[in-house]
């Protein structure tokens, strides 16, 4: 089984802000694979469903927290303990500034590097989970960043943020198998973006 979370603010003015990008993939891929109806269980919105792989079917618990952002491991660190799962069997979506808007990049361990729900679910699990970063892009420097992560995406960004979150519901099944860098691979395939360096891009458009 795995669990696949999304970072997020709950509640209707945070819902196209950038740092809810994780809950967007999320729930794409509960269109995508038509998991079940959404239920309020271990402080998240949760659905249930499977992921059909070459080697069979893997079932799969989809969560949004609704804890706030900053503390989304208070809900993924119940919901792996009730199944009785690893670091392992744990995938979060979420928003990374510090790569290009549209890029996508799959990474297991680590450190934080700064985002407070990565720091929320360590301090719960471990570090040893997977990280699903989908790039937002960066404001160029630090004292933007609050603004930038909790301001929505504008219209013009929507076609890029719509095919990363429909081809990381698409390529799913390569997750599912453990398979992350073949996963990143087809993603990128599936939405291409341009490898830039977001700070400098963002310096540039001032």
């Amino acid at each position: 089984m795995l669990i696949l979370a999304g970072l997020g603010n709950p509640g209707a003015k945070y819902e196209n802000n950038r740092h809810n990008i994780g809950f967007m993939a999320v729930d794409e891929i509960a269109r995508r694979w038509r998991f079940s109806a959404g239920r309020s269980r271990f402080q998240s919105l949760t659905a249930e469903g499977q992921i059909d792989t070459p080697e069979g079917p893997v079932r799969a618990l989809l969560m949004k927290p609704q804890t706030f952002y900053n503390e989304t491991g208070r809900a993924v660190g119940e919901a792996m303990k009730f199944f009785k799962l690893t670091p392992a069997d744990v995938v979060i979506f979420y928003d990374e500034i510090d790569m290009a808007p549209g890029r996508f990049r799959m990474k297991t361990g680590g450190g934080a590097a700064g985002n407070n729900g990565i720091r929320s679910v360590t301090s719960q699990i471990g570090p040893d989970f997977r990280r699903a970063r989908l790039g937002t892009g960066h404001p160029g420097h630090k004292d933007r960043v609050m603004g930038h992560v909790l301001s929505d995406f504008h219209k013009v960004e929507r076609p890029w943020v719509e095919a990363l979150t429909r081809a990381c519901a698409d390529a799913l099944p390569l997750l599912a198998a453990g398979e992350d860098e073949r996963y990143q691979a087809e993603v990128m395939r599936l939405a291409p973006a341009e490898k830039i360096d977001p700070r400098k891009a963002a310096r540039a458009s001032d």
